[in-house]
C-alpha cells in the first residue's frame, strides 16, 4: 500500500469517458502479470480467478475444453502433451531452428511441423487440430485481458506488453500480430529492463539532478539473463502542446548484456535429471520412466518446488506419490549437491554483466547500486557470484522482483495512453542490433562494374523510437535497396546460429525515373529520400519514399537607370553591395558521399533554432549600432569624493546627452529602414517533393497473409464463443441443481409448512424427487436451453405456495408502513388548520379533500387487516401486499402536492399607512381631517414570515478568502500535476 500512496504524488488521472481503464501484461515464460491503472486506481496488479498475483502462462485443451492458469497447470502434470507451456521460447522462430530443436529436448512430447505458409511453429493437437505459437499466444493474451477487465469491473482494451530486450524484429511482430488477434489495441512492445527501471526511477524522481545517475539490474528469470545499465537524470524537454520547456527525469539504457539460454529453467531440469537417476537407481519398474510423459512433468513440478525451498534452506526432500506404476518416491538432496550438478551454469553468470559494462562504457566506480531482479537471484550461489565478480559486499533488493515489470509497464501504458495523465518519465530503450542499408550504385564512365554501397542506419545501442532518412543522390532510375543486420560480430556461434536471417527488407522503389523527366528542365535532383522509424516497441518501418528537386528562383527585374545610379552614390559614401555582407562567412563543407544519412528533428526544434540564430543577429546588429563614448570615459576619471559631489550633475548631463544620442539613432535607423524597404529581397529556391511508391517484402520471415489472418481470427472468435457458453451451460446446470435441493428442504420449513396443505407437500416434492432423477441422468450432450425450461417449469409449479408465503412475510411491513403514513397525514392535515384567515396558503377544497382520502384509507386499511387476519393462510390472501402499496400511494402522492405547495409559498406584501414627518404632534389631528386620498403616504412593510423565508433560501455559510484558497487548494490535488510546491514529508505521512 505504500506504494500506491507515493504514487498520489505523481500521478493524477483524468477520464475523458467513463470506464476507462489500461493495462500492462508482464509476459514471462513461465508466469505472467497483470497490472492496471483505471480512474480512482493509479497502479495494482490484478488478481486472477485464483485470487493470486501471478499467472501460469500455460494453455490446455482437451476433451473440447480449454483452460488456463491454475486449472491447466493440473492438466499439464497429468496430460503434458495437452497442455502448451514456455511459449515465448520459439516465438518468431522457424520450425527448423536451433531454438526449437532444443525446445524439444527439454519437452519431447510435443508434436509439431512448420507452418506451411509462414514456416512457424505449428503444433499438432488431437484429431485434425493445430495450433501457431501466435495463436495460443493470443488466447493467453485474451486471458489476460479477462483478468484485467474482471479486476477493473469494466472492458479494458488497450496494453503494454514486455518482452526481452534481445528479442529481433521477426519476434517482435510476432508478438505483435498475437495481441492484434486477442483484440488488444498494443501502446508498446517493451523491454522488460525498460519497464523495470522506470518503475525504479517513478518512485526515487526527486533523488535525480542533472548530473547522470547509474545503475545496474541484474535479472535471472525463466529461460534468460540480462544486465542492464540505465542512468537517470534530470532533462529539459518542451511540451508539444503549451511550448513550455520543462525539467522532468529521463532513463536511458547505456549498456546491456545478456543470455539468452541461460534462465532458472535450466536448473529446474538438472534437478529433474538428478531426480529421475535417483528412480531409477532405487526403484524397478516395467516401464521406462523417461518414456512416460506424465512421470516426468510429475518430476519437472516438484524440481521447480525443490529449487526454491534449496534457495533458503541447506537440504530439502522431494516426494511423489504414485511417480510411476504406483510407485512412491521420496530423496533428500542438499543444496551442494544441487549447486555442484549445475555448476558450469553458475560459471555463465559473470558474462552478462561484462557485456553490460563492456557495451556501456561504464566503470563500476560510476555505478550506484547493483539491484536484484528475477526469481532466480534468489539463489544464494547466483549472489555470491556477483559479489565476486563486481567487488561489492551487498547487493540492492529494494524493488519487487515479481512485479516490478508490470508495474512500470502499466505506467507507461497510462502516459501513452489518451485518457490518463502522470507525471512525465522519459525513457529512451536502444536498440540491441545495428541495421544497415545496402544498394547498387549506378556505373560511372570510369567504373566497369556496379559497386554495393554500406550504410549504417541505426547503430547498436542507438536509442529509440527515432526516425531517420536515408538519402540516394545519384539514382536516375527505378532502383532497389535492402535493410539487413549490420555487424553481429558481437553475438556468440550458438546464438548467431539460432538468430536466423540477417536481412529485413527488399524495398522496389518505382517511379524514380519518371520523377527525374517531369522535374528535368524546371529544377535541379536532390536525391531520393527514404524515411525510416523505429516506433516504441522498437520495430522499424518504412514510413514513406520521396524524390526531392531544387526549383530555383525567378530571375530578378533589371534595375532602372535611377536606380542604379542610386545605389552607384550609395556605394562611394561607403555603402556596400548588396549580397556582400556575407563573402567572409566560411561556406559550408560539400558531401563528398554519394549518399547519407540524416535523423529527423521534430519541427518545433527546428523554429526554435530559427528564432535563435534571429536573437542573435539582432543583438550582434544592436551591439554594432552602439558605439561607446571612449572620450567622456576618458576626460571624466574622477576621486570617490568628486563622483559623490558631483553626482547630480554628471546624472543631468547623461542624460541630456542620452537624449540626443537616442534621437541620433531614430534618425539613422529611419534612414536605414527606408534604404532596407527600397532594396529587394532575393528570392529563395523552392523544394519540390514528388512521393514514390514502393513495395516491401519481409527477408528474415514471411508474414501470414490475410486469408491465414482472418482464419485465425475465426478460430478464436469460435474458442472464445465456446467458452462462453460453456459458462452459460454450468451456470443452468447449476441453477436447477440448486432449486431442486434448496426447495426439498423449505418444503419442510415452517412458513411453507403454513401455507400448504400436506396433499399440495406431496404433490411438490414427488415433483422436485422427479426433477431430481432427470437431472442426473442427463449427459454432457444436452443443451444449455433444455436446462433452462426445466428451471422454468419447476418455477411455475412453486409459484403458487412462493406468492403465499411471500405475502405472509411482507405483509406485517407492509401494514406497518401504512400506519406510519396514517400518523403522518394526521398531523399534516392538524397543522393545515393554523393557515386560516386571508393569508391561507390551502383551499378548503384541498382540506375537505385530503381529510376524506385520510379517513377513507384508515377505514380500508381497518377492514382489510381484519379479513386477512380472518383469512386462511393456506390459499391465497383477500388483500395483496401490493394493494397496500397501492393505497399507500394514493395517500402519499396527495400529501406531497399539498407540502411543496406550502414550501413554495410566498405572502403577498402589506400596506400600512404612515403620518407625515414634519408636522408636529398637535397638528396631527387637524392635518388628519384636512388630508386627501391623494395626500396620504404609503409604506410597504415586509413580512416576518417573507424575511425568515429569504434568510433560509441563503447560504449559511459565507465564502472567504480562506475558503477560495481551500477550494484552489483542492482543486491542485485532483487534477493540477504541475504543482511547483513540493510534497512535504507531512504531505507524505497524511497520504
Amino acid at each position: 500500500m505504500w506504494a500506491v500512496k507515493i504514487l498520489l504524488l505523481f500521478i493524477t488521472i483524468q477520464t475523458a469517458t467513463a470506464g476507462l481503464a489500461v493495462m500492462s501484461v508482464d509476459l514471462g515464460a513461465e508466469f505472467m502479470k497483470v497490472a492496471i491503472v483505471k480512474p480512482g486506481v493509479p497502479m495494482e496488479v490484478a488478481l486472477s480467478k485464483e485470487s493470486k498475483r501471478k499467472t501460469d502462462v500455460v494453455i490446455s485443451y482437451r476433451d473440447g475444453d480449454r483452460s488456463f492458469g491454475g486449472p491447466a497447470m493440473s492438466t499439464a502434470v497429468k496430460y503434458p502433451r495437452l497442455a502448451y507451456r514456455f511459449l515465448k521460447y520459439i516465438v518468431g522462430k522457424k520450425a527448423d531452428s536451433p531454438s526449437v530443436k532444443e525446445f524439444l529436448i527439454k519437452f519431447p512430447y510435443y508434436k509439431i511441423e512448420a507452418h506451411p505458409e509462414t514456416g512457424f511453429v505449428q503444433f499438432l493437437h488431437d484429431g485434425d487440430d493445430k495450433y501457431t505459437v501466435e495463436e495460443l499466444l493470443a488466447m493467453i493474451l485474451e486471458y489476460a485481458q479477462e483478468i484485467a477487465s474482471h479486476f477493473a469491473e469494466q472492458p479494458v482494451n488497450e496494453a503494454v506488453i514486455t518482452v526481452p530486450p534481445f528479442f529481433n524484429q521477426a519476434e517482435r511482430r510476432s508478438l505483435a500480430r498475437a495481441a492484434d488477434l486477442a483484440g488488444i489495441k498494443l501502446l508498446q512492445l517493451m523491454n522488460d529492463n525498460a519497464a523495470v527501471a522506470l518503475n525504479y526511477g517513478v518512485f526515487r524522481r526527486k533523488a535525480f539532478n542533472t548530473t547522470a545517475q547509474h545503475y545496474m539490474f541484474f535479472d535471472v528469470g525463466s529461460i534468460s539473463t540480462k544486465a542492464t545499465i540505465v542512468s537517470y537524470q534530470l532533462v529539459k524537454t518542451k511540451n508539444p502542446v503549451t511550448g513550455i520547456v520543462d525539467t522532468d527525469p529521463q532513463v536511458t539504457i547505456k549498456g546491456v548484456g545478456y543470455d539468452r539460454n541461460l534462465g532458472g529453467l535450466d536448473w529446474t531440469l538438472r534437478l529433474r535429471e538428478h531426480l529421475a537417476k535417483r528412480f531409477e537407481a532405487v526403484k524397478k519398474t516395467k516401464n521406462v520412466l523417461r518414456d512416460n510423459n506424465r512421470a516426468m512433468a510429475k518430476l519437472l513440478k516438484e524440481a521447480d518446488r525443490l529449487k526454491q525451498v534449496l534457495s533458503a534452506n541447506a537440504d530439502h526432500y522431494a516426494q511423489i506419490e504414485n511417480l510411476m506404476d504406483e510407485e512412491d518416491f521420496r530423496t533428500k538432496v542438499t543444496r551442494s549437491e544441487f549447486e555442484e550438478m549445475t555448476d558450469d551454469l553458475f560459471e555463465r553468470i559473470a558474462k552478462p554483466v561484462k557485456d553490460a559494462l563492456k557495451t556501456s562504457q561504464v566503470t563500476m566506480d560510476e555505478i550506484h547500486e547493483v539491484i536484484l531482479m528475477g526469481a532466480g537471484t534468489r539463489m544464494p550461489k547466483i549472489q555470491e557470484i556477483l559479489k565476486k565478480t563486481l567487488k561489492l559486499n551487498e547487493l540492492g533488493k529494494s524493488i519487487n522482483t515479481d512485479e516490478a515489470a508490470a508495474l512500470g509497464a502499466v505506467y507507461q501504458a497510462a502516459h501513452l495512453s489518451k485518457g490518463f495523465r502522470v507525471k512525465k518519465f522519459t525513457v529512451k530503450d536502444a536498440a540491441m542490433y545495428p541495421i544497415i542499408v545496402r544498394f547498387n550504385r549506378m556505373k560511372e564512365s570510369n567504373e566497369e562494374e556496379t559497386r554495393v554501397i554500406s550504410r549504417t542506419l541505426f547503430n547498436r545501442m542507438n536509442n529509440y523510437p527515432q526516425k531517420k532518412v536515408m538519402i540516394f543522390n545519384k539514382q536516375l532510375k527505378d532502383f532497389d535497396f535492402n535493410v539487413l543486420y549490420g555487424d553481429m560480430s558481437f553475438l556468440s556461434p550458438a546464438e548467431s546460429e539460432d538468430f536466423g536471417s540477417t536481412e529485413l527488407l527488399k524495398v522496389k522503389l518505382a517511379g524514380v525515373e519518371d520523377a527525374h523527366n517531369k522535374y528535368n528542365e524546371k529544377a535541379e535532383a536532390k536525391g531520393v529520400k527514404a524515411h525510416f522509424k523505429m516506433d516504441d516497441s522498437g520495430i522499424l518501418f518504412l514510413d514513406r519514399v520521396e524524390a526531392a528537386f531544387e526549383r530555383p528562383p525567378d530571375a530578378p527585374e533589371e534595375e532602372s537607370t535611377f536606380q542604379k545610379l542610386g545605389s552607384t552614390i550609395s556605394n562611394l559614401f561607403g555603402g556596400s553591395k548588396p549580397g556582400e555582407e556575407g563573402k567572409d562567412e566560411q561556406k559550408p563543407e560539400e558531401k563528398k558521399d554519394n549518399e547519407s544519412i540524416k535523423k529527423e528533428e521534430p519541427k518545433e526544434d527546428k523554429k526554435e533554432d530559427k528564432k535563435e540564430k534571429e536573437t542573435d543577429k539582432s543583438k550582434f546588429k544592436k551591439e554594432n549600432n552602439e558605439e561607446p563614448d571612449k572620450t567622456e570615459s576618458g576626460k571624466n576619471k574622477k576621486t570617490k569624493e568628486q563622483d559623490k559631489t558631483e553626482k547630480t550633475e554628471n546624472t543631468e548631463t547623461k542624460n541630456e546627452e542620452s537624449k540626443k544620442t537616442d534621437k541620433e539613432n531614430d534618425k539613422k535607423e529611419t534612414k536605414d529602414s527606408d534604404k532596407k524597404e527600397q532594396k529587394k529581397e532575393p528570392a529563395k529556391a523552392t523544394i519540390v517533393k514528388e512521393h514514390l511508391s514502393f513495395s516491401l517484402e519481409s527477408l528474415d520471415s514471411v508474414n501470414p497473409s490475410d486469408s491465414t489472418i482472418k482464419i485465425s481470427r475465426n478460430l478464436l472468435k469460435e474458442l472464445k464463443q465456446k467458452d462462453e457458453e460453456k459458462i452459460k451451460l454450468a451456470a443452468a446446470k447449476n441453477d436447477v441443481e440448486s432449486f431442486i435441493i434448496n426447495y426439498q428442504d423449505k418444503l419442510y420449513q415452517d412458513e411453507y409448512q403454513t401455507c400448504s396443505k400436506e396433499e399440495e407437500r406431496e404433490k411438490l416434492s414427488a415433483a422436485l424427487s422427479g426433477a431430481s432423477d432427470w437431472f442426473y441422468d442427463q449427459d454432457d450432450s444436452v443443451p444449455r436451453k433444455t436446462y433452462e425450461d426445466k428451471l422454468a417449469e419447476l418455477e411455475d409449479i412453486f409459484k403458487d405456495i412462493n406468492n403465499r408465503v411471500k405475502e405472509i412475510k411482507d405483509q406485517p411491513q407492509a401494514w406497518e408502513a401504512m400506519r406510519i403514513q396514517l400518523n403522518h397525514s394526521e398531523v399534516f392535515i392538524a397543522g393545515m388548520k393554523n393557515f386560516t384567515g386571508e393569508d391561507s396558503i390551502f383551499t378548503q377544497v384541498e382540506y375537505d379533500t385530503l381529510d376524506k382520502l385520510i379517513n377513507k384509507t384508515r377505514e380500508w386499511s381497518k377492514e382489510k387487516k381484519a379479513e386477512v387476519e380472518k383469512a386462511n393462510k393456506q390459499e391465497t390472501l383477500p388483500v395483496q401486499v401490493t394493494d397496500i402499496y397501492m393505497k399507500l400511494a394514493e395517500l402519499d402522492r396527495e400529501i406531497r402536492y399539498l407540502a411543496s405547495k406550502a414550501k413554495n409559498y410566498r405572502p403577498k406584501p402589506k400596506v400600512v399607512p404612515t403620518n407625515d414627518t414634519n408636522s408636529n404632534t398637535t397638528d396631527t389631528s387637524q392635518n388628519k381631517t384636512s388630508e386627501t386620498k391623494d395626500d396620504k403616504k404609503e409604506e410597504f412593510v415586509v413580512p416576518e414570515k417573507a424575511e425568515e423565508s429569504e434568510e433560509k433560501r441563503k447560504p449559511k455559510h459565507k465564502s472567504t478568502s480562506e475558503d477560495s484558497e481551500k477550494s484552489d487548494e483542492t482543486l491542485q490535488l485532483d487534477g493540477n500535476t504541475d504543482q511547483t510546491t513540493p510534497p512535504t514529508q507531512e504531505d507524505k505521512d497524511e497520504l
